[in-house]
């Protein structure tokens, strides 16, 4: 596994994509914690849809960036909030 360090200067990907991906991976971290701390299972399944949402949108980054495909990299950027 990749220090931070490592993966910030690696170069191989846009800053976009590593700080997207970095913040997405900060928000799974908090909600699996959540998830974890939580005794409804309702709540609990809302928790954890929300987790994969984050997940998928992590591995559509990863497909994105190893394409060529200039269009569909500036579509997923243009959807970072």
């Amino acid at each position: 596994m990749q220090r931070f360090k490592q993966f910030v200067v690696e170069g191989r990907y846009p800053l976009w994509v590593k700080a997207v991906t970095t913040s997405l991976v900060l928000r799974i971290r908090r909600l699996s914690h959540q998830i974890e701390l939580e005794d409804d299972a309702t709540k609990q399944n809302k928790l954890i849809s929300q987790q994969n949402k984050l997940i998928s949108y992590i591995n559509g980054l990863g497909i994105a960036v190893g394409t060529n495909d200039r269009k569909l990299l500036n579509r997923l950027k243009s959807y970072k909030k």
